[in-house]
């Protein structure tokens, strides 16, 4: 490894081949705790959108007004807003108002971080979303099949949970690899409020260093190497839940 990081830094020496995360120990900490950051935002993103999606195609189905009706405003409002004026409004409007506590170190600190208030803006903005891709695979359930879930006795959770929803995800899955991907890429919007991910990590580092061009680069392979590997993920999923005969 010593050799490698001897290497790049007589290479940095040449104009355009700067790449100080390969043998600055600071700049390559920083760069790995970005992409870190990265990583677990977009997971926990990941998996609250799928969750408020389920609930919220669950909840279209109610049979009362009013619970269909804020689902409907909840879908409206995220879908038709842009995510960078939703998370400003989460992190200042919505941040500024709640009580603050006290840290170990006697200062006062938010109730939710700015890392927090990423995944909840980012959470509801691709569950708005995925709401509308639930909603569209349950509609394509054949309706035989609800009645004779029906005729065996199940409730409509039961139905819902055991019946359409399994169906119905392996119909929506295309749909919501799309649109989970671009939820990671979406993430990079969290540079705007301080969050230490991959784009936040990259500009503090060209910023000391002045490797612009070699950081754009690495900053997007990073992400076509992270994309990839969702996309490769989401693929194996939807073979392994394919039912031969039915098609999605």
């Amino acid at each position: 490894m010593s050799a490698i990081e001897a290497f790049f830094q007589r290479l940095g020496t040449a104009p355009g081949w700067n790449f100080s995360i390969v043998y600055d120990a600071f700049d390559r900490a920083r760069f790995l705790e970005g992409l870190v950051t990265t990583i677990l935002l977009s997971l926990t993103c990941l998996v609250l959108s799928i969750i408020i999606g389920i609930v919220g195609a669950w909840l279209q189905g109610s049979t009362l007004r009013v619970t269909r009706r804020i689902v409907q405003g909840y879908i409206q409002f995220f879908r038709n807003t842009p995510p960078l004026v939703q998370l400003f409004f989460f992190y200042f409007a919505i941040g500024s108002i709640l009580p603050r506590s006290l840290n170990s170190s006697g200062q006062m600190e938010p109730m939710i971080s700015n890392l927090g208030w990423a995944i909840v803006s980012f959470s509801f903005f691709a569950g708005a979303f995925n709401v509308e891709i639930f909603r569209s695979g349950i509609q394509a359930v054949p309706r035989t099949t609800v009645e004779a879930a029906e005729a065996l006795g199940y409730s409509r959770l039961g139905i819902y949970v055991h019946v359409v929803l399994p169906l119905a995800f392996r119909i929506c899955l295309p749909a919501l690899n799309n649109n989970l991907v671009n939820l990671v890429k979406t993430t990079t919007l969290a540079y705007a409020i301080a969050v230490p991910e991959l784009l936040y990590a990259a500009a503090q580092i060209w910023s000391e260093v002045f490797n612009v061009r070699e950081m754009m680069n690495v900053l997007l392979v990073t992400y076509v190497a992270i994309v990839a590997v969702l996309v490769w993920a989401m693929g194996r999923w939807e073979r392994a839940m394919r039912i031969p005969g039915y098609s999605t």
